[in-house]
Order: structure tokens, then C-alpha cells, then sequence
């Protein structure tokens, strides 16, 4: 039989994805599945200990960027201004690009904010106790930690606008990193919660960008068709 090792204790405030996983599938018994639980409580533990590390890191030039950074990205007002910006300067594709990135906000927003964050309830990072310098602070938000809402958006927005124009998904993509960075910089966030909402954005923004580039050429592939239909 595997040895155990020692319990593994967490404040109930910091609890990870990972750990929540963990408590579930140590139900499920066997070394193997013990394996699997250990590797969970770790990564549990990497995620505090990755906080607690940028939290503790003086970084005096970079607090103030990322402090606006984080603040412009609130209600996704970044990327909506992008998108007016992308709609007005870039043509019809700069118009498509943009319809797309807002539909795409508004669908990962409703998914995280009504889905994910009701299922998994994690509260916030105690900023003030991690050390995280006053200069850095951001509003706290009063919604549940995971995953992070600014990340989900970003990426959402990054991978349907750029859809059909690389360099620009490259460029939106790496400030989205930035923006999603910014919330664990600023200290309301860890960075589980960023990146499991960067993978969250990026995918539901992939699906709508291809939804709204195959329906309406199926639309147009019908349409002859059906004008062909009636009486001759």
C-alpha cells in the first residue's frame, strides 16, 4: 500500500480548482488516483505560492502601467473601444473583425459570470495580508475570484477579432497576456484564476468567430435554392 503522506491543510479562503478536483477524486481510492490527488494539491500550492511571489516582488516601474492597464480593461471598455476603433479606421474587415470581438465578449461574459464563477465559488486573495504594495490596488471586486473575468474577455475578444488577420490577433492576444497579468499584479486574482479564464475566452471566441463566418455562408449557399423552389 502507498504511503500518505502528511494531511495537506488549506484556508478555506485560497481553495484552487485543483484542490477542489482533488477532494473529489480522492474518493475514488487507489495509488494511482492517490498520485493524481497529490499532483492536484500541488498545483493548488503553486497557484498561492505564484501569487504570494508577485505579490512579494517590488516592481516600483511597472505598478503604475498595470494598475491603469487592469483599470481600462474593467466592463471590457479597452476592448470596446478597440473594437469602435477597428470598426471606423479598418473597412469592412475591420467592421466584421469588430462585431465579432463584441460578440464574443458578451458570450464568455455570460458564460463565466452566470456559469462558471455560480459553480465554482472562490473567494478573493487577501491582498493586504500577501503584501501586495498599496500602489498596485485596484478596486476589489465584490464577485467570486475564479476564474478571472478580465482574462476570459481579453482572449475572447483577441481570438475572434483577429480571426481573420493574424498580425492583428497576435498584437490583441499579447495585450490580452498583458491585461491578464495586470489582475494578479493588482492582487485580486491568482493565477489559476487568469489562466483558466484565458482558456475559457480564447476557445468561446474561436467558436464564435467560426459561427459567424459559417452561417452566413450557409445562408448563402441556400438561398439559390430556395429562389429556384417555386412555380416556373
Amino acid at each position: 500500500m502507498a504511503q500518505q503522506g502528511p494531511a495537506y491543510e488549506k484556508p478555506a479562503d485560497t481553495e484552487a480548482v485543483a484542490d477542489r478536483l482533488a477532494d473529489r477524486v480522492a474518493n475514488l481510492g487507489g495509488p494511482v488516483w492517490q498520485q493524481v490527488v497529490e499532483g492536484l494539491r500541488e498545483l493548488g500550492a503553486v497557484d498561492r505560492a505564484i501569487y504570494s511571489a508577485v505579490a512579494a516582488t517590488p516592481t516600483p516601474s511597472l505598478d503604475e502601467p498595470l494598475r491603469r492597464l487592469s483599470n481600462a480593461a474593467n466592463n471590457s471598455r479597452l476592448w470596446l473601444a478597440i473594437a469602435a476603433g477597428m470598426a471606423v479606421v479598418g473597412g469592412k474587415t475591420g467592421r466584421r473583425a469588430a462585431v465579432r470581438g463584441t460578440l464574443a465578449i458578451g458570450a464568455t461574459s455570460a458564460l463565466v459570470n452566470l456559469g462558471v464563477k455560480s459553480a465554482w465559488r472562490r473567494q478573493r486573495p487577501d491582498r493586504a495580508g500577501a503584501g501586495v504594495p498599496d500602489q498596485r490596488n485596484v478596486r476589489m471586486p465584490t464577485s467570486t475570484s475564479f476564474p478571472s473575468g478580465h482574462a476570459a474577455s481579453a482572449f475572447a475578444f483577441a481570438a475572434a477579432a483577429g480571426r481573420e488577420q493574424p498580425w492583428l490577433g497576435l498584437s490583441l492576444r499579447l495585450l490580452a497576456a498583458a491585461v491578464a497579468y495586470s489582475r494578479v499584479h493588482t492582487g485580486v486574482h491568482y493565477p489559476g484564476d487568469v489562466v483558466v479564464g484565458s482558456l475559457i475566452g480564447a476557445s468561446t471566441g474561436q467558436a464564435v468567430a467560426d459561427l459567424t463566418i459559417r452561417l452566413p455562408a450557409a445562408w448563402s449557399s441556400a438561398r439559390p435554392a430556395d429562389s429556384g423552389s417555386g412555380p416556373t
